[in-house]
Formats: C-alpha cells, structure tokens, sequence
C-alpha cells in the first residue's frame, strides 16, 4: 500500500520533511487558533477573561493526560507491530486502545466538574475572574470525548501515512473555530462560554474525520472485532507515561506560574504569561510537528532493525532542530512589540509585562526543541522510561526548582527567566541519555 511504501522509500530531506511538513502545519495550525482564542477573548470579552482561560489550563491538563498517554504510547507500539509484519494484531490494539480512550474520557470528564471549584477557590480570585473559569471550564468538559478522539486520530493518521489529511483536518477545524469565535461571542454575545464551545466544535472536526476514515477497512489502520490485550494496555501506558508525565506537570507548574504572578502582580501577571505562553505555544509547535511526523518513521525502521535508516533519520532531524532553533528565536524577538499589542493595547499594564517576559523567555526556544524530539524519540523506540524521566525533569523538576529560586531573589524578572534555565537544564540531560542509549540503538 501507498502508506506502507513510504517507509521503504530512502532517508532524505525530502521524503523526511514529506512527513514532517503537514504535522508541522497542522501543529503550527493549531497554536495559530489557540493564539486567535486568546485574541478574541481578550479583545471582545477583556484581559479578566484572558487570565481565566490560562487559569484553567492545569485542570484541562489533568483530564486530557491519560489520553495523551495512551495515544502516544500506542501509535509507537502499534507501528512497531507493523514494523514486525503484525498488521492484524496491530488493528486489534488499536481498536482497544480507542475504546479504552472513550471511557477514560467519560471518567475524567466528571472528574474535570468534581475538582474545579476547589481549585479556583484555591487561587483567592476576583469574583469576576473565577466566574469567568467556572462558565469557560464547565463549557469545555463538555467536549471532552471528542477532544480526546482528535488527540488520538492526529497521531494515528501520522502514523498512517495521512499525515496531509490530518493537516487537513486540522486546519478546517481551526478556520470553524474562528468563524464560531467571532459568531458566538461577537454577534450571540455568549461571552467566554462561546469561545469554550467553538473550541470543542472545532476539535471534533478531526475526530469525526477519524471515525470515518478508521472506518475503512483498506487503510492501513482501520477498526477491527477489539482484542482486549492487557500487556498492549500496559506497553502502551509504560511508553507514553512520558507524555502524560509532562500533561500533568505542565499543569501543576501552569498553576505553580499562576499562583507566583498572583502574588507578585495580580491578574494581569496572569495574563502576561498567557500572551507568553502562546509565544511559546506556537514555537514550540515548530518542534512538535517534526517530533510528531518523524516517529512513526523511528518506531517502525526500529521495529525492522534497520539501523542505518534511523541513524540518518535521527542524524538529519538534529540539523533540522537546529535551524529551526534559530529561525523561531529570531523571529520572536522580532515580533515581540506587534505581536504583544494584538492582545493588549500600549496603555494596559499586561503590554508591558508581556513585552519584558516574552523577550527573556524566548531564550527557552534555543533548547525547547532538542528536549521535545529526545522525548518524542525514546518514545518511538519503545522506551518510555528514559522518555517519562526526559519529560518529567524538563517539564517539573527543572521547572519547579527555577521557579522556586529565581522569583525568591529576581522577583518578576525571575518568573521570565525560569523558562529558560529549567530548558537549558533539561538539555543537558537529553544529551546524556543520547550519548549513553546511542550503541544500544544503533541511531
């Protein structure tokens, strides 16, 4: 088949970024129409509601990790079955895992409306603001399921050789997002309840597209009678315990963040880092999308031990990481000014606080990206523990120790700077396990 042949093709830039390029659109994408969310709430609804969506960032976190988890996980072990000529097998597992998906979604759901008043109450916000999290919040789990279906498909048309289809889908649901922004809360007047549900709507687009594609049987991957495999659940949960490991704690640090701008600023220090955060959000994309569309290509050449492909495969994707590294931290420096002035004018108290964060933070993009593909590749070679202890020191350690120091003898200054030391720090530790891994996998 066309999917299966793309593996057979020779490692070169070209068949590389034939992979590479629609996710890294289709990532790109979709940060684009996070940062138009944020755009529309801060300029039709105000910076108060701003803040409110970063605020419930960490629970949203905590719904959607188990998912990402599985996901993860089981597009590397399904494809290295597939590497193994397991393909029957492989659709087996991946009908399983896409059930046990939809329960967990349902479980965490209710989970999601059971903790989010306590957790609001927690932070000592305005009355105004945590109206605004609970309304945005509530609206959101309301789409749980099919956010969680799109994290899964996205991954598994990759993984599928339909890398362009899922860019596709992608974008269409990201343009319905913001045809739905502007409709709900600009003409229906739906406020911050209008921005969750054109979110969730446009995220169902790929998980729609999913079902029917997963649906024919002539596609590579396609859904089958399940069988129910614990040790494939297991595998699967061990090799994407990384990711979930940096859902989690990008949660609890989001939070942790949330908190310490709280305290030395206010509510606008939240939604100074939120303008950041989506600074971050979409250079990080960059790095993803490359992460995303290359490993499929690492687990199934490692599942057919055909190692001079992945050496060469991981080889280029370092140089690509590279120039993609300077590129973006050119770039935001650049833009900083107009793009902060988007979301706030000159005269608001965020403009400034945003324009001084974003020029030190952006520091971080120099190294965001060799830490993601070290992650993304222990991952795809099936080995989730180096990946899970990878993402959880760059994502908590790292992060919760700098910002513990920093703001204690910086201040504000410090919330910027610790972004980029917890980054450095965590590249330091991806080169180790590269370097100490690389005879065992012959990359």
């Amino acid at each position: 088949m066309k999917s299966e042949n793309a593996y057979n093709q020779p490692v070169t830039l070209r068949n590389i970024m034939k992979f590479a390029i629609p996710t890294i659109v289709m990532t790109l994408f979709m940060s684009f129409y996070t940062m138009v969310d944020g755009l529309f709430v801060s300029n039709l609804i105000g910076t108060d509601a701003l803040s409110a969506v970063n605020l419930t960032a960490p629970i949203i976190s905590l719904v959607t990790a188990i998912s990402t988890m599985l996901a993860t996980g089981g597009s590397a072990v399904i494809m290295k079955k597939m590497g193994e000529q397991k393909t029957r097998e492989a659709n087996e597992d991946f009908t399983f895992l896409i059930i046990v998906n939809v329960i967990v979604g349902l479980m965490m759901s209710c989970l999601g409306y059971f903790v989010m008043d306590t957790v609001f109450e927690s932070m000592a916000l305005s009355p105004k603001v945590f109206s605004y999290c609970r309304l945005y919040l509530s609206r959101y789990l309301m789409f749980t399921i099919p956010v969680l279906l799109m994290n899964n498909f996205t991954l598994y048309m990759i993984a599928a050789g339909k890398s362009a289809f899922s860019m596709i889908c992608s974008i269409a649901g990201g343009i319905l997002n913001i045809v739905l922004d502007y409709v709900f809360i600009a003409i229906l007047d739906m406020g911050i309840a209008g921005a969750a549900i054109a979110t969730g709507t446009g995220y169902s687009v790929t998980a729609v597209a999913g079902m029917v594609m997963f649906s024919n049987k002539n596609r590579m991957l396609h859904f089958v009678k399940p069988v129910c495999r614990f040790k494939t659940l297991l595998h699967a949960s061990a090799n994407g315990s990384s990711e979930m490991a940096t859902a989690l704690v990008t949660g609890m640090v989001t939070m942790m963040v949330n908190w310490t701008m709280l305290k030395y600023v206010g509510e606008h220090g939240v939604a100074a880092i939120t303008i950041i955060m989506y600074v971050l959000m979409f250079a990080t994309s960059l790095y993803t999308g490359y992460s995303y569309g290359v490993a499929p290509m690492i687990s199934f050449y490692y599942g057919e031990q055909n190692h001079e492909k992945l050496k060469k495969l991981v080889r280029t994707s370092l140089k690509m990481i590279s120039v993609i590294a300077v590129a973006a931290f050119v770039v935001s420096i650049v833009v900083t000014e107009p793009l902060v002035s988007i979301f706030a004018r000159p005269d608001n108290p965020v403009y400034g606080l945003a324009v001084t964060g974003n020029r030190i933070c952006s520091f971080a993009i120099i190294f965001i990206g060799f830490n993601v593909f070290a992650s993304g590749m222990f991952t795809a070679l099936s080995n989730g523990l180096i990946s899970a202890v990878l993402a959880f020191s760059r994502s908590f350690v790292c992060m919760v120790i700098a910002m513990l120091v920093l703001p204690a003898v910086l201040g504000v200054t410090g919330v910027w700077l610790a972004t980029p030391a917890a980054e450095l720090a965590a590249l330091i530790l991806s080169l180790c396990m590269f370097l100490k891994y690389q005879k065992r996998y012959q990359y």
